[in-house]
């Protein structure tokens, strides 16, 4: 109990920069592999998701909306994972299976659920890209928060 106590003490400071770490990460992964098309079309793509085709014609305005959409999600994502990890560790055993989970389950939730029912809609699936992408957020997402989540878990034993 104590260590649950200890590791929820300081929750809100944690989640706040974890959060703002994963999305740095993940955003600079989106903008490595995808260093040809430009920083502006991948936040507009994302700026997408409610802003539909009107977010492409748009300008700077578009792309901040897609930054903040962006660190929105990645703040969303930490949230849960860093207040679910004591349980998850406690089924899974390893923090890098629970690393693993958590990058799959980022992808499948994007891909499965807020992507399909935003302005972009159902795409295409393409293996090698999906591949890819888990990846990316189980190296962005699921080790950052499943290490730090960790490290505070075990201070507190």
């Amino acid at each position: 109990m104590r260590n649950l106590t200890h590791y929820k003490k300081n929750a809100l400071k944690t989640i706040l920069w974890l959060g703002f770490l994963v999305g740095t990460l993940d955003g600079l992964a989106a903008l490595l592999l995808n260093y040809n098309a430009g920083p502006a079309p991948i936040f507009k793509f994302i700026a997408s998701g409610v802003f539909g085709e009107e977010a492409f014609k748009g300008g700077i305005e578009m792309v901040v909306a897609g930054l903040v959409f962006h660190y929105l999600i990645a703040y969303l994502f930490s949230t849960a994972f860093y207040l679910l990890y004591p349980f998850s560790f406690s089924v899974l055993k390893n923090k890098y299976i629970v690393a693993n989970v958590y990058g799959g389950l980022t992808w499948l939730v994007m891909n499965m659920i807020v992507v399909p029912l935003s302005k972009i809609g159902p795409h295409s699936f393409n293996a090698l890209a999906a591949i890819i992408a888990v990846l990316t957020l189980i190296i962005c997402v699921g080790l950052p928060v499943a290490l730090i989540a960790d490290k505070k878990l075990q201070a507190g034993r």
